[in-house]
């Protein structure tokens, strides 16, 4: 059996180690979920949402043992990794909440002689495939709706994090989720397509990288099997004339440098009108100078090191590349002690001079670093906000809510922000467009992919 070891990028050092799961496991996990589902679809979703409350409760009580552990997995300043679980407890407390009126039956207008209505059916296995860079917060948004329907659930996490998965099944386990309802396997990449492929799994929640969806759409084509794919972003913002220039300045980088830019949402690339082009970035720099770049278990960094020396190496060449094609690099990496050309601590950077000719303004980066593009008016923000293969989310800063709604029509988009980004409202549907992935998550909404409709069409009068 072939083991799992969890590099920290805290110090380089082993954090973890794990057994992927062998055939017999895998086999015995599909089956007990499968059995489990027969008697879990038939509970009512006032008692699935009762137990998900309790798991949420028990969940939330380990706070600061769950915050550590991320920290540590992935990087995260310790500061700000109690806040995932935070947004974990507003994301399933909301779903269980408004779980009974958007899984209730459809009753079409009155039909004489008839009975008509529509009931929603879980789709039985649902497998969750989740990322380390916020390991609890995505994987929440579908394993809570999937329970609350009534499917069973695998999750498997990234190999960054599998601290997360146990976690999150020991909490659901201890609330008296029925045993197989919900269950954790590490699995290496084969055995990950191998249990997506498997006709015990009847539906595949994967967030992740580009080149990961397309292999879940490989592994599930001709299987009729259902998918939602998150596959990330080059999210934009656009800072308009008008806008409040402090507010604008102070949440583009928070949403470009949070996580060390490691956000799906963030803000890789900013265009700013030409009006308030040099104000925004002389605030910005000043900004991104006040960062602390160290290492993360320490109450006083604001910035931790990326997930792995090479996705800091990633980002480090993109920028070297913009530089030699004429972008200008306005931070000195120097000001930052703690930046190491062979480790995952990368200072913060932000560039202006730019074209969308260069690769750090259209392939996503997934690290502390900010393209910044000056614009005329909104048609030109338009265009290069749209100027992309991916469309998850996209900013507005503005004054004018006509005028961000009017822009907003025209960019192609799953969210669009006005004075704030980066952020994953639960009453709203998360979705994105072209590479970004398909389906959705979160608001009522998000219960749709994870259900079938069954209609029951009764003639009462013969």
């Amino acid at each position: 059996m072939s083991q799992l070891s969890v590099v920290s990028p805290v110090n380089g050092e082993v954090y973890v180690e794990r057994s992927y799961a062998n055939e017999a496991q895998i086999a015995a996990a599909l089956s007990a979920g499968q059995r489990a589902g027969e008697n879990w679809r038939r509970s009512s979703v006032e008692e699935r949402a009762a137990i998900v409350l309790k798991a949420v409760d028990i969940f939330v009580a380990m706070n600061s043992v769950l915050a550590e552990e991320i920290t540590w997995q992935m990087g995260r300043p310790i500061r700000y990794t109690p806040g995932e679980i935070n947004g974990f407890e507003e994301r399933a407390r909301y779903m269980a909440s408004i779980a009974p009126e958007a899984l209730s039956a459809i009753y079409p207008e009155p039909k004489e002689g008839f009975s008509r209505f529509i009931v929603r059916e879980p789709l039985g296995q649902v497998m969750v495939v989740a990322p380390w860079n916020y390991p609890y917060l995505t994987a929440v948004n579908a394993v809570v709706p999937a329970l609350l329907s009534g499917n069973t659930v695998i999750i498997k996490h990234s190999a960054q994090t599998p601290l997360c998965a146990e976690r999150f099944v020991q909490a659901f386990t201890e609330a008296g989720l029925p045993e197989g309802v919900f269950q954790f396997l590490h699995l290496d990449h084969p055995a990950t397509e191998r249990v997506i492929k498997a006709p015990e799994i009847n539906f595949v929640a994967f967030t992740g990288s580009v080149a990961g969806g397309q292999m879940v759409e490989r592994c599930t084509a001709g299987l009729f099997k259902g998918s939602g794919l998150e596959l990330g972003g080059k999210d934009p913002a656009y800072v308009r004339s008008d806008a409040n220039l402090p507010h604008a300045i102070e949440t583009v980088i928070d949403g470009a440098f949070f996580n060390s830019g490691q956000s799906c949402c963030g803000i890789e690339r900013a265009y700013v009108h030409e009006s308030v082009f040099d104000a925004f970035v002389d605030g910005a720099i000043a900004l991104v100078k006040s960062y602390v770049l160290d290492d993360p278990s320490k109450e006083e960094t604001t910035l931790g090191p990326l997930v792995k020396p090479s996705a800091a190496r990633f980002a480090r060449e993109q920028v070297s590349e913009a530089v030699g094609q004429g972008a200008v690099a306005h931070i000195d990496s120097a000001l930052f002690e703690r930046d190491e050309a062979s480790s995952a601590y990368m200072a913060p950077q932000l560039l202006t001079q730019l074209s969308h000719k260069m690769r750090v303004m259209t392939e996503e980066t997934f690290g502390p670093v900010l393209g910044v593009q000056a614009v005329r008016n909104d048609e030109e923000a338009i265009a290069l906000m749209n100027d992309s293969d991916y469309g998850l989310t996209a900013a507005v800063f503005t004054e004018d809510q006509e005028a961000a709604i009017s822009i907003g029509n025209r960019v192609n988009t799953g969210t669009w922000f006005m004075n704030r980004c980066d952020y994953l409202d639960p009453a709203l549907a998360w979705t994105g467009v072209k590479h970004s992935g398909r389906g959705c998550t979160l608001s009522s909404v998000g219960f749709e992919q994870l259900t079938r409709p069954k209609s029951f069409h009764l003639k009462s009068k013969i």
